[in-house]
């Protein structure tokens, strides 16, 4: 079933997720590039022998021209170009230097004869030039003697990579984690989450979702998770409540039968009748709050009320029993008869399992406090209010608090009576969390004096937002 939803907090992204994503956009990109190298390399490298036969052949041709008044050591001078006269250059290269550059080498001068004989119209000799430079020696047609042109190629590229090469391979390994991401983080997630909650409305709830994903992602895991801590206190609840209506309501129902028999035979009719009378004021005690516990009263919109006079109000319902009242005036914004009625539970309860004298407490709640209202503000809040309810019994054990709280469970030692049906403190604390606040038990201090009284219910609320 649905675990806790932790609080949300703060997305930091974890270092060793963050090292794993670099890590994979590093494979991508070296990936691609390996790719784009053996797909577009070969590509690339004609391209730039074909720039290269372009500027060859002008020079051939340029070079050409000038010889027919120049000579060659001459030109060599005045245009740079390194001329070799009469001899033709070494093309062999020895046994110990064969190898792939070499390979390379023959290939690149095969590729940039074929594109000099296509723009020169014929087919000048080239030889590749392994030392002491790496490029080739290209023929010039001369009057006199033979003259080679040398032309510098530079090694096809392998490492570092071309740039172009290496910038569509980080895009694209940049892409690839990106991808990842939206995966792992966003796609994921969302899926398991549609899953879960095509879940939810059947015979049993899904289980929590962890918490992974990104901030976003995150967040709608936390409601949901809440979500299903809400649905499944509500099943809970609803279970327990059916299962209780049956239970507190077959004594008085007993009762009520067995009275309308004796009733019926004459003698002791007037008292049966009162009592059936009685049985019949519970049955509708226990079905009123049922009823307010169920939320019959939810939609009972807040207003801005006195409060002192609201707790003077419900406290004469207790008739003759010795109560006194400690109230500060305040005026609050809160739903009145929900609150009308939790002050009478807690009321209800001391007169019931504790003993009187009472004594009724409504004072304010500063910053000191530390508490947030019931709007979701965060921070402390100065306009809340407590209201105390104090009798001299023996209270409530603090291991017995919780217990006391539940709905539907009473105390054996302290709980009993007709028309009560464990209800009246989980009402009065469902009414305080409305408001933003809580129930709690106080004990006075042994050197307390009367009428301070032993044991005491509190109600710690915080006004309501208006509409």
């Amino acid at each position: 079933m649905a675990s806790p939803a932790s609080p949300e907090r703060p997305w930091r992204p974890s270092l060793g997720r963050t090292l794993a994503y670099l890590l994979a956009g590093t494979g991508a990109a070296a990936l691609s590039l390996l790719l784009l190298q053996l797909l577009l390399g070969r590509r690339l490298a004609q391209q730039q022998l074909i720039q290269t036969g372009s500027e060859v052949a002008s020079n051939l041709v340029l070079g050409e021209v000038a010889l027919e008044r120049f000579s060659p050591e001459v030109l060599g001078q005045i245009s740079g170009m390194q001329l070799v006269v009469g001899r033709r250059p070494e093309s062999a290269a020895t046994p110990a230097r064969v190898g792939r550059g070499d390979r390379r080498l023959r290939w690149q001068t095969q590729r940039l004869q074929a594109e000099l004989c296509r723009r020169l119209g014929r087919c000048p000799a080239v030889q590749p030039a392994f030392s002491p430079r790496r490029g080739v020696w290209v023929e010039m047609a001369s009057p006199l003697e033979p003259v080679w042109l040398f032309v510098s190629l530079p090694s096809p590229r392998g490492w570092p990579p071309d740039p172009l090469l290496l910038s569509l391979s980080i895009g694209l390994g940049a892409l690839g984690a990106l991808l990842l991401f939206l995966t792992l983080e966003i796609q994921r997630p969302l899926t398991r989450l549609q899953v879960a909650l095509a879940d939810v409305g059947l015979e049993a709830l899904p289980e929590a979702l962890p918490d992974q994903g990104a901030p976003a992602v995150r967040q709608l895991m936390a409601r949901f998770n809440a979500m299903l801590l809400r649905l499944e206190d509500s099943g809970r609840e609803r279970t327990t409540m059916l299962a209780g209506i049956a239970h507190d309501l077959r004594s008085p129902l007993t009762r009520l039968r067995l009275r309308l028999a004796l009733a019926a035979e004459g003698p002791m009719a007037p008292q049966a009748l009162e009592r059936a009378q009685a049985d019949i004021r519970s049955i509708e005690r226990i079905i009123r709050q049922f009823m307010i516990f169920a939320g019959a009263e939810a939609g009972e919109s807040p207003v801005l009320v006195p409060l002192d006079a609201l707790v003077a109000e419900s406290a004469a319902s207790v008739g003759e029993v010795p109560l006194e009242l400690d109230l500060e005036p305040l005026v609050r914004r809160v739903r009145p008869i929900a609150l009308a009625r939790a002050v009478g539970n807690l009321l209800d309860n001391a007169l019931t399992y504790g003993r009187p004298p009472l004594r009724l407490v409504l004072r304010p709640l500063g910053p000191a406090d530390g508490a947030a209202s019931a709007n979701g503000e965060d921070g402390p809040v100065e306009s809340g209010f407590e209201i105390q309810v104090w009798d001299s019994g023996e209270g409530i054990a603090p291991a017995q608090w919780q217990k006391a709280m539940t709905p539907f469970q009473r105390l054996d030692q302290a709980r009993g009576g007709e028309g009560h049906c464990g209800l009246g403190l989980a009402i009065a604390a469902k009414v305080a969390r409305d408001h933003g606040g809580d129930l709690r038990r106080l004990e006075a201090p042994a050197s307390a004096e009367p009428p301070l009284g032993r044991f005491a219910v509190a109600l710690r609320a915080w006004p309501l937002p208006g509409e």
